[in-house]
């Protein structure tokens, strides 16, 4: 798995954002690359580049090694992101690619826990494979 912030912001205002605020709310500060995007090309691609304000709306992308998006989330900035959230996603991206998709993961799926195999005894019978507690 690869991580990667992309921003408008050049290469000084994303060291001066990881000295300034992530080295106080992390302990090593940002763990992943950040690629300033100046012109907005690879928001522009994902759609989520304001070219009012030129700058890119908080999105967040999870592609499989294909190059496939499979989960996108795009937030206006006074909502903040679960990188908890996401790196269940991200999991459960994983298990399914292993499993060949012959399996899914039902909502709140953490690793270890039962998944639903998939095919026509399924349909109809969810609820006895998978049990929600919400």
């Amino acid at each position: 798995m690869e991580v990667f912030a992309v921003s408008v912001d050049s290469k000084f205002v994303h060291k001066i954002w990881d000295e300034e605020e992530l080295s106080k709310m992390t302990k090593s500060g940002i763990p992943f690359p950040m690629i300033s995007d100046g012109a907005g090309n690879i928001g522009k691609v994902y759609g989520v580049y304001d070219e009012a304000a030129g700058v890119n709306i908080r999105g967040r992308f999870i592609i499989d090694p294909d190059g496939i998006v499979q989960a996108m989330e795009v937030l206006t900035p006074p909502v903040g992101r679960k990188i908890t959230e996401t790196i269940r996603q991200v999991h459960a991206f994983q298990h399914v690619r292993a499993a060949n998709g012959a399996e899914a993961c039902p909502a709140g799926w953490e690793p270890g826990q039962p998944t639903l195999k998939i095919g026509p005894d399924l349909v109809g019978k969810v609820w006895k494979v998978w049990k929600p507690t919400e």
